[in-house]
């Protein structure tokens, strides 16, 4: 696993990421999830990012889904509507 620099920049905290890991402008969405933060390409939408990770599969992951074949029975239900 690669690392990278902390520092503080005036009152900020700063990453200096490793030339491998530069993004293109001269900002990033920053996103704080469990497992620590997301940075994504401020150049980009967010969807454009979702579109091209979704694109990463083969066949679309939603495509048959298991739906009941019949209404199912409740017979609380019954008696309200009898």
């Amino acid at each position: 696993m690669d690392t990278a620099k902390l520092f503080i920049n005036g009152r900020s905290q700063a990453v200096r990421l490793p030339k491998s890991y530069r993004f293109e402008g001269k900002e990033v969405y920053v996103k704080k999830v469990p497992e620590g933060v997301l940075l994504l390409p401020k150049d980009q939408t967010i969807w454009d990012t979702w579109e091209r990770n979704l694109q990463k599969y083969d066949s679309p992951f939603m495509a048959e889904r298991n739906q009941p074949k019949s209404q199912q029975k409740r017979d609380e239900l019954d008696d309200i509507f009898d």
